[in-house]
């Protein structure tokens, strides 16, 4: 018998604005995704998956590889497989859909990383109400990699906010963040310096806003390790954060402690 419903929040975007305009390719990570997915539904939990649109998000091809599965090629194909076509990643619902069902069902909620949610999920109303939601019910709550990023979506005026950053003024940003939920939360998110690792070497662009400041714009207490892609996981209340990549099972095995300790839904 399944012990609830977890809620994977998935991002539709395919690319992401750079500076000097134009964009760059994105999406999901497949670790990011398919690990802690797995560990969910290995401890009992049943997983919905929506998204802003109701469509299966894309996996940033950068990430489908062994190199992100410790170098263990039958893991990196198991996990293709996985997402490939287990019933959990392709019946995807819209965020819209879940609300009008009832969040009261959900134990936890979990969005996974790649650049994509910087797209849309940190300015989605939609994903705003639900994260208020499990926030007023402390209900817990994970967001790995970048995926940091879209607790941002749970402040009155995310859209303004994102597009202060864009415009780079932080001061106005954080005027926008005014009754942010999450102000004073301790946290974790893609550091600075593992970004620009990324847009060195996979972007060949510079985003126009990192996570770390974004999220210390809101109000957020970021903590990042002081080595690059070390594992690394925040949690304060209902709120448990992941780095980087690297911190996909240490995050998994934190969510599936917390959704273990939560009252039992009925």
């Amino acid at each position: 018998m399944s012990k609830g419903k977890v809620l994977l929040i998935g991002s539709n975007a395919t690319r992401i604005e750079v500076q000097g305009g134009g964009t760059g390719a994105t999406g999901q990570y497949l670790n990011e995704t398919v690990v802690p997915a797995m560990a969910i539904l290995e401890a009992g939990y049943d997983i919905v998956l929506a998204t802003p649109d109701g469509t299966k998000p894309h996996i940033d091809p950068v990430s489908d590889a062994p190199e992100h599965f410790g170098g263990d090629v039958a893991a990196h194909e198991r996990a293709r497989l996985f997402y490939a076509s287990h019933p959990a990643m392709n019946t995807v619902r819209t965020l819209r859909s879940v609300i009008a069902e009832g969040l009261d069902a959900y134990a936890g909620v979990f969005v996974p990383g790649g650049q994509a949610p910087v797209v849309d999920l940190m300015q989605d109303p939609d994903l705003g109400e639900i994260l208020r939601h499990f926030h007023r019910f402390e209900k817990p709550t994970a967001l790995l990699c970048h995926g940091p990023i879209a607790v941002v979506s749970a402040m009155p005026h995310a859209r303004e906010f994102r597009a202060a950053l864009i415009a780079g003024d932080p001061a106005k940003a954080a005027e926008w963040a005014r009754g942010w939920p999450y102000a004073g939360y301790r946290m974790t998110v893609f550091s600075n310096t593992e970004e620009k690792v990324v847009e060195d070497y996979i972007l060949h662009a510079k985003l126009y806003f990192n996570m770390v400041d974004a999220l210390e714009t809101a109000g957020g207490k970021v903590i990042t390790t002081s080595v690059d892609f070390e594992p690394n996981v925040i949690e304060d209340r209902e709120l448990i954060t992941g780095q980087n990549p690297r911190s996909d099972h240490p995050l998994a095995a934190r969510f599936v402690a917390a959704l273990n300790r939560a009252p039992v839904l009925v």
